[in-house]
């Protein structure tokens, strides 16, 4: 048989959807998983004539590939992609091509390129976003590490990609090192916020103001219309139509409310922490998780904390105004994410594209949205763009849609319903918007007990007080 042009390692669902979508698009494929059954109940199940070959040894796989090989590893992140690595190398050779395709730390993606290039061996790190349907039908694909690498595998990856509005495969070469992974890791972010976005206005409609599950299915079906046209608002609609017939009742009145995560999210939040940006919306929505786990804690207290939500008043204004508010929720959790990978771009070296990641963006993973055909217009007029918020496409939209927004968050803090991805967003808004923000006061305060210093606004320099001195007032 003629050799393969790339190998698949890790046959669960996304190892096997990505395997069949290469295959379907005229790659020989060699595929291997560390438990053989997999791989043979693989081939005997999915398979329908496609270019697809199962291995039994690592040692099998690599002497069936062409050169230089290529190697997709699908497994899970942290350990067992050193463990894969480790078993491999001896049946590598110059020049050779690992491709991590998991969610793996940023940093674990540099240090595994830095130590394989001592072998001679390259590594990209790829995040690959659209879940088990995008691996199949065509995902969005984020790599970064060796340039000449990505070169060498662009044609498959173009190939596999989801296909943007104007036609252009969702994949770019984003950086050296881990910037294929830093920006899945962000892309997670900012799915985490805009997956609690829409969870807060759920609750708001459904508890706040009444409105039947059924119901909201439909609207939030006709609100992916519209502006807020987005793969999330689209399966919102879906999950909310679904019915149990055991219950009977709608299926989401029945799952348990603890949201679970894997860490991209909580990686996002850290770093935006050591590089000094602000990213509160994506920070909310990661604490909200944090405490939808807590649920014997919650419901413990609510027994001795009164305050359930309360009801009030449905309106067709009201409604607007909710679709207003996940609107301008969604704008700032993508200009947090951007801000973000600007910072980061300059700080780690990657020299990403921020006009690209937006394209790529605009369909297989997980947070394409119509949105981001105006945040790529954005970037790519103004590549120096500081903030996405104060570009021209997304400013103009601002002023419809603030009152709403603010009438909004008041309405949820008023009926006793969590909302801390919105109220975070329209203070991020406010913010930073804002020329003068109360923080001469903390200044104050950490030079009255720390003796920390302190600018002043009428001439240059550092000054401190002694705020003891007479007349000054200690509390």
């Amino acid at each position: 048989m003629s050799p393969s042009d790339i190998a698949l390692i890790g046959l669960g669902v996304m190892g096997q959807n990505l395997a069949l979508n290469m295959a379907r698009h005229g790659f020989h494929v060699a595929a291997y998983n560390r438990t053989t059954s997999v791989t043979e109940r693989f081939l005997a199940e999915r398979l329908r004539g496609e270019t697809i070959e199962g291995t039994s040894t690592l040692g099998e796989l690599a002497n069936r590939l062409s050169r230089p090989r290529k190697l997709i590893l699908m497994v899970k992140a942290g350990g067992a992609v050193d463990a894969v690595v480790g078993d491999l190398r001896p049946h590598l050779s110059t020049g050779d091509i690992l491709i991590d395709g998991g969610n793996s730390h940023y940093r674990d993606t540099a240090r595994r390129e830095e130590e394989l290039a001592g072998e001679g061996l390259r590594f990209l790190g790829a995040g690959i976003s659209g879940g088990e349907e995008g691996a199949l039908l065509g995902p969005s694909i984020m790599p970064g590490g060796p340039k000449e690498a990505y070169d060498a595998v662009s044609g498959i990856f173009e190939a596999i990609a989801a296909r943007g509005p104007d036609g252009s495969p969702c994949v770019a070469y984003l950086g050296p090192k881990g910037a294929g992974h830093y920006v899945k890791m962000v892309h997670n972010g900012i799915e985490y916020a805009m997956m609690q976005l829409l969870a807060e206005t759920y609750d708001l409609l459904r508890r706040g103001l009444g409105i039947p599950t059924a119901e909201l299915a439909s609207l939030f079906a006709e609100w992916n219309k519209g502006e807020l046209a987005s793969f999330l608002v689209e399966i919102t609609a879906g999950v909310l139509s679904r019915s149990d017939p055991e219950a009977g009742l709608p299926l989401v009145e029945v799952i348990l409310d603890e949201a679970e995560q894997k860490g991209t999210g909580r990686w996002t939040v850290q770093d935006a922490l050591d590089l000094g940006v602000a990213i509160p919306t994506i920070g909310a929505a990661v604490e909200a998780r944090i405490l939808s786990s807590m649920k014997e804690e919650r419901a413990a207290a609510s027994k001795v904390m009164p305050g359930s939500a309360r009801r009030t008043r449905r309106s067709e204004a009201r409604i607007e105004d909710a679709r207003n508010a996940l609107f301008c929720g969604f704008v700032c959790a993508y200009a947090q994410g951007m801000a973000l990978l600007r910072t980061a771009s300059e700080a780690y070296g990657y020299g990403i594209n921020l006009a690209e990641v937006a394209r790529i963006w605009r369909a297989g993973c997980i947070i394409r949205a119509s949105l981001l055909d105006d945040i790529r217009s954005a970037f790519a007029v103004a590549p120096t763009l500081r903030n996405l918020l104060v570009a021209g496409p997304i400013r103009e939209q601002w002023a419809a849609r603030e009152p709403g927004w603010r009438k909004t968050a008041r309405l949820m803090l008023e009926a006793g319903l969590p909302a801390p991805a919105t109220t975070a967003s329209l203070a991020y808004f406010d913010a930073y918007r804002s020329e003068r923000l109360p923080a001469n006061l903390i200044q104050g305060l950490r030079d009255y007990f720390g003796a920390h210093t302190y600018r002043r606004v009428d001439r240059p320099g550092t000054f401190h007080t002694d705020w003891t001195e007479s007349g000054s007032g200690r509390v």
